[in-house]
C-alpha cells in the first residue's frame, strides 16, 4: 500500500445511527507530501511544517501534577441509548470488567431534533442508569440536527450558528451537572468525512471547541472538556489534515485555553502495542503514525507547545478483526492477538504514560444491531444480541488483567473465580 496516499483508516464512531461528523475550509493543497515517509514541501505559506516533531523529543513524565482523571482510566465505549434491554447489560458487563469509565454518544440532532424541541428521554435513561451501575459517562457532543447545519452540506456538518451549539452544550451540562464526568467535543476533525464532507480547518474546530467549552464550564464547573480525538494519519489532502500537522494548528489557533484535557484516538493498525514511532517509520517508509505508540508524538508536541501539566485522554483504541471489509482487512489481527495487544496496551500505558495519560478508552462494547457487514462488529470485544451476549477473548482479557488507576491497584484474577464470572444483581429504578 501507498502509505503517504492512503486516507485515514479509523474505526468508524457511531452505533445505531451511523455517525458521520465533517465540515470547512482549510485547503492543504500547497503540503505536497505525508508525515514521515515523504519529502517536505518548501512553501513558504505552508501553514504548519510537515512533521512537526520537536528536538528534543520530550514526553515530560513528571510534569502533571493536577490531574484531571486518575492516570490510569478504564473506559469503553458502547452505544446505551437505542436500547433499554441491553443498556444495563453493557454496564453490569463494564462492572465485571473493573472499567470505571463509558464513552457514550450523545449526538444534538437525537436530542434537539427541531429547534427548541428537546427529546431528553433516552439521554435521562442513560444518565440514570450508569449511575445506578456505579459507572461515569463520558459524553461525547456531536452531530448537528439539520435545522443547524448549513444549507447543502453532510447531514453530519458542524452548526452554522455557534450561539446555538454553544446552548445545546451548556443545557447538556447544566441538565446532568455532577452526573457527567467529562465531554468530547466533536471527533476527528481532521479529516473531512468528520467535518461536513468540507475540507478540515483548525481554526474553525477551535471556535466550536471554545462556545462549547465555554458553555459547559459556566454550567458545570467541574465536569472535564476534552478535545475531539484527532485520527492517526499521514495522508495531506483538501480532504485530510495529518494529526501531528493538525494538532500544531490547533494550538496556533489558541485551543489550550478551551480543553482540560487532550483527546486522542489510537488504533493500533496490525502492530503490537509496544511498536514504537521509530520502528514504525523505518518498517513502512516513514509513516510514525501507524502504531499505538504514536500517543507518545502527540504527548511530544504537547509539552512543546508549553501544554506539559495537562493530560491525554485516549478516546478510540483497538485492534480489528475485520477479514471483509478491504480497508480495513490489510491490518487485521486475530481474536487471540486483538485480547493480547489490547492488555499489552494498558500494560504499556500503566508503565510508560502515567501520569500523563488519564483517560484510555476501548472499542467498543457492540450494538445490539451490528452484524459482519458493518466494519464496527470487527473492533467489538463482544458479539452483537441480545442478553446474554457472547463476549470475545479480548473481553475475558480484559476483565481479568490488573489495573493500576492512581495509588489503586486491582489485581489480575484467575478467570474462573467466582468474582470473574459473578456480579451481586442490581435493581435500578425505571
Amino acid at each position: 500500500m501507498e502509505e503517504c496516499h492512503q486516507a485515514a483508516l479509523r474505526p468508524a464512531a457511531s452505533g445505531r445511527r451511523r455517525i458521520r461528523h465533517l465540515a470547512w475550509i482549510g485547503l492543504l493543497a500547497a503540503l505536497l507530501l505525508a508525515v514521515g515517509g515523504c519529502s517536505r514541501s518548501d512553501n513558504p505559506t505552508a501553514p504548519t511544517e510537515i512533521n512537526p516533531l520537536p528536538t528534543p523529543y520530550d514526553l515530560a513524565p513528571d510534569a502533571v501534577t493536577d490531574p484531571a482523571f486518575p492516570s490510569l482510566t478504564y473506559g469503553i465505549q458502547a452505544f446505551l441509548w437505542w436500547n433499554g434491554t441491553t443498556r444495563p447489560y453493557d454496564l453490569d458487563a463494564m462492572r465485571l470488567m473493573n472499567f470505571t469509565h463509558v464513552k457514550q454518544i450523545f449526538a444534538w440532532a437525537d436530542v434537539e431534533p427541531l429547534n427548541d424541541e428537546w427529546h431528553w428521554q433516552q439521554a435521562d435513561a442513560v444518565v440514570s442508569e450508569a449511575q445506578c451501575r456505579g459507572r461515569e459517562i463520558v459524553a461525547r457532543i456531536d452531530h448537528a440536527p439539520e435545522w443547524a447545519a448549513a444549507s447543502g452540506s453532510d447531514a453530519a456538518a458542524p452548526p452554522v450558528d455557534l450561539d446555538e451549539w454553544g446552548e445545546f452544550c451548556g443545557t447538556l451540562a447544566a441538565r446532568y451537572k455532577g452526573q457527567i464526568a467529562a465531554y468530547q467535543v466533536w471527533n476527528e476533525p481532521n479529516l473531512d468525512r468528520e467535518w461536513g464532507g468540507r475540507s478540515p480547518n483548525a481554526e474553525g474546530y477551535v471556535s466550536l471547541l471554545k462556545t462549547c467549552s465555554q458553555a459547559i464550564h459556566a454550567a458545570d464547573p467541574d465536569a472535564i472538556v476534552i478535545s475531539a480525538g484527532l485520527a492517526p494519519t499521514g495522508t495531506v489532502s483538501p480532504a485530510v489534515i495529518p494529526d501531528m500537522v493538525y494538532l500544531r494548528q490547533m494550538y496556533d489557533a489558541g485551543a489550550s485555553e478551551w480543553f482540560d484535557v487532550l483527546g486522542l484516538n489510537a488504533p493500533g493498525y496490525g502492530d503490537p502495542p509496544d511498536m514504537s514511532p521509530d520502528a514504525a517509520a523505518e518498517q513502512y517508509d516513514g509513516n510514525r503514525w501507524r502504531v499505538f505508540r504514536h500517543v507518545e508524538d502527540m504527548r511530544a508536541i504537547m509539552v512543546d507547545e508549553g501544554d506539559a501539566a495537562k493530560q491525554i485522554a485516549i478516546l478510540e483504541m483497538g485492534w480489528t478483526t475485520d477479514t471483509v471489509h478491504p480497508d480495513y482487512a490489510w491490518h487485521a489481527v486475530t481474536d487471540e492477538q486483538q485480547a493480547e495487544y489490547l492488555v499489552g496496551a494498558y500494560q504499556w500505558a500503566a508503565a510508560h504514560w502515567r501520569p500523563w495519560l488519564g483517560l484510555m478508552t476501548t472499542i467498543y462494547l457492540s450494538d445490539f444491531d451490528w452484524t459482519p457487514d458493518d466494519e464496527e462488529y470487527w473492533w467489538a470485544i463482544d458479539l452483537p444480541g441480545f442478553p446474554p451476549k457472547t463476549y470475545r477473548p479480548a473481553f475475558v482479557a480484559l476483565a481479568n488483567m490488573e489495573k493500576v488507576s492512581g495509588d489503586t491497584v486491582i489485581p489480575a484474577r484467575d478467570p474462573g473465580a467466582p468474582e470473574a464470572t459473578t456480579l451481586q444483581p442490581l435493581t435500578c429504578p425505571n
